[in-house]
């Protein structure tokens, strides 16, 4: 429960504290637009950073040299910890925005960080409105903004985390529609930071690995009809790769 309580004190902290900024923040992209984004990228990045260390997590990072840095991306991403968010927005070398369900975006002063970070909030149960959170991740991503997605749609909840959930075949329509490069993202263990023992938060291994880039301009029709299935059997190929790695180094 310490462990727990210190990790969690630093994100409330720093959702009070950096309200008065709000203004500063603003007046910085007045003076500068696109310097207020990277000033709030950087600060979040870093306290997701301080979280990690205080709750113990040690993290194997495989083919991060894949991510293009000159160009926004949609990153697909599996999904089985709360966790899973901090460990890959720590590491995006560039505005990024995940999607994330809509009840998120209730909780005060979450949600509004979120909304300052692009972030996106899906309705799943109403396809009109999910219909518009995909346009406005499309149009984010010919702006400049990465995209992350998890697109099995709920955290896995497994004994074997290599079984995934069915990919949301609309979560590529990002890629598709904007010709974004799509990074799959596969990340090892993470549950075992706090989901396989809920409430407690405990110390432990994770692998995170990046795929290489798939370019929807170089997939056939027929590729690009189930390029949700292609891109799930890449990363559950991967999750299975990686996993003795966790048996070598777990804690």
């Amino acid at each position: 429960m310490i462990r727990l309580i210190l990790a969690l004190l630093p994100a409330l902290l720093f959702l009070i504290l950096t309200l008065p900024l709000s203004f500063a923040i603003w007046l910085i992209q007045k003076w500068k637009p696109g310097a207020g984004d990277q000033l709030q990228l950087r600060m979040v990045q870093w306290i997701f950073k301080v979280m990690l260390w205080i709750s113990g997590v040690k993290a194997t990072v495989i083919g991060e040299e894949n991510v293009p840095k000159d160009q926004a991306v949609l990153y697909i991403i599996n999904h089985r910890s709360y966790f899973d968010i901090l460990l890959t927005y720590s590491r995006c070398p560039r505005l990024t925005g995940y999607i994330a369900k809509k009840e998120i975006g209730r909780v005060p002063l979450l949600a509004l960080w979120m909304r300052r970070l692009h972030c996106l909030f899906l309705d799943r149960k109403d396809i009109k409105e999910g219909l518009k959170t995909i346009l406005a991740a499309i149009d984010y991503v010919k702006s400049g903004i990465s995209i992350a997605i998890f697109p099995e749609g709920s955290r896995g909840r497994s004994a074997d985390e290599t079984e995934l959930l069915p990919f949301h075949e609309g979560s590529f329509k990002i890629a598709l529609k904007s010709g974004c490069p799509i990074i799959p993202v596969s990340i090892n263990h993470s549950s075992a930071i706090m989901e396989d023992h809920m409430p407690w938060i405990k110390a432990a291994h994770v692998v995170l690995e990046y795929g290489a880039p798939i370019y929807p301009e170089q997939l056939s029709r027929e590729e690009k009809k189930f390029l949700g299935k292609q891109v799930q059997a890449i990363i559950q190929d991967t999750l299975k790769k990686n996993q003795h790695m966790i048996v070598q180094k777990g804690n």
